[in-house]
Order: C-alpha cells, then sequence, then structure tokens
C-alpha cells in the first residue's frame, strides 16, 4: 500500500493546472523549504543503472541571468522567475562515473564495494561495448537529463508550482556563461521555476491533447 496523500482528482487536477509558463511574476520568490523539497525531487530522479550523469546548475546571480536572456532567444523567463535550473549531463560517462557510483552504493547501503564488482562489470560493460553500434554516451546521458527534467515539472506542479521547460537556448554559450565549458559538464536545457504572472495570457487557455483513446494503447 502507497503513502500516497493526493487522490488520483488532485493529482490530474495539479497536471491540468500546470503549463509552460511564458511570463513569471518576478515579486513572488519560492520559499526556503519548497524549494529544497524540489532540489530534493531533483536528486531523487531515477535513472538508468542509477548511475546519475547529470548535474543540475540552480542559477541565482542575476547578472549572469540577465545575460542568458540573451542566449535563450529572448525568453525573459530566466530572470522573471523565482529560480533558474540548467540542467546537465556529465559527458562521456566511463568506468570512473561507475566506480564512483559503486562507491556511493556500497556507503548507503553499507557493503563492501567488492560485493558489488558484479553489478560494476555490467554498466561498465554497457558503456564500453553496447549492444547497439549507434549508442552515444552523451545522448544516453541527455535521455536521462529529461527524465530528472519531468520529475521537477511534476513535483512543482504538485505543490503549486509553475515551470516552464526551455529548449530553445544555445547550450554552448550557457557553457560559456556558467564557467562550464572546460568542465566535464555540458548544458542540455534550462527550466525557470516560479508563480506565473496575472497576466499571462496562457494560464488559461485549455491544453490541447489528443483523446485518451488514440494516445493510449492496451495490448491484451
Amino acid at each position: 500500500m502507497s503513502d500516497s496523500i493526493l487522490t488520483p482528482e488532485q493529482l490530474l487536477h495539479q497536471l491540468k493546472w500546470r503549463y509552460a509558463t511564458k511570463q513569471f511574476d518576478p515579486a513572488q520568490q519560492i520559499p526556503a523549504a519548497t524549494w529544497d523539497a524540489l532540489e530534493q525531487s531533483l536528486v531523487l530522479t531515477p535513472s538508468s543503472f542509477g548511475l546519475q550523469p547529470w548535474k543540475f546548475f540552480v542559477v541565482h546571480n542575476p547578472q549572469i541571468r540577465q545575460q542568458l536572456v540573451e542566449y535563450s532567444f529572448g525568453q525573459t523567463q530566466v530572470v522573471d522567475a523565482s529560480h533558474l535550473v540548467v540542467l546537465a549531463i556529465k559527458k562521456s560517462a566511463n568506468a570512473d562515473d561507475v566506480d564512483r557510483y559503486i562507491h556511493r552504493t556500497a556507503e548507503v547501503r553499507q557493503v563492501e564495494a567488492e560485493t558489488l564488482t558484479g553489478f560494476a562489470n555490467v554498466i561498465k560493460n554497457f558503456l564500453a561495448n553496447p549492444n547497439n553500434p549507434d549508442f552515444d554516451a552523451d545522448n544516453w546521458a541527455t535521455r536521462q537529463v529529461y527524465i530528472a527534467l519531468g520529475q521537477l515539472m511534476t513535483s512543482a506542479a504538485v505543490l503549486g508550482i509553475d515551470t516552464c521547460p526551455m529548449e530553445g537556448i544555445i547550450p554552448a554559450k550557457y557553457d560559456e556563461a556558467l564557467g562550464l565549458t572546460e568542465t566535464e559538464y555540458r548544458t542540455v536545457l534550462a527550466c525557470p521555476v516560479g508563480y506565473r504572472h496575472a497576466e499571462d495570457k496562457y494560464a488559461t487557455l485549455p491544453k490541447v491533447r489528443y483523446k485518451q483513446e488514440e494516445i493510449v494503447v492496451h495490448i491484451s
């Protein structure tokens, strides 16, 4: 039995309430405890093998955020929202990343790292010798980052917080502005988080989705 405190109706209400916020209210700030919960939702995101090939940069610096408007094709959500999260991949995930994860697993679960050697070898083999000849570690990591984005957006919606996923950015310029160019991390996308402005006309528009029976197929 789950510990859920939301009813199905409440969940659907919040998911219908959320939208890609076009205009944030810069006067409203997310309370510290609420923001901490959203950060933890990112930390708790599931990933393939649990490897977590990512890092999340919360940009507070107002000068940097203003600079990012240019690299976001003029989208002012990056400065108007209470918080700005830049989701980045760990480039070229490799055996060292696996060893780091295995040591963390041993620490958290209080076991000897040697007992996890078999699991470690499975992950290392996956990265070094994938069955798919078109496998690219960075593309794989990017897909993992989108899981984190979904977790953040859903968690925010449940808490009554607005978000706007933004692929419409210049990742390389974001990397320059954030000092990531010479690091192991690379920007994938950004997500402003905050509260919708009362004048955002998109807040009340009905969602346009295909009918459930058209896109959900039950195979018996």
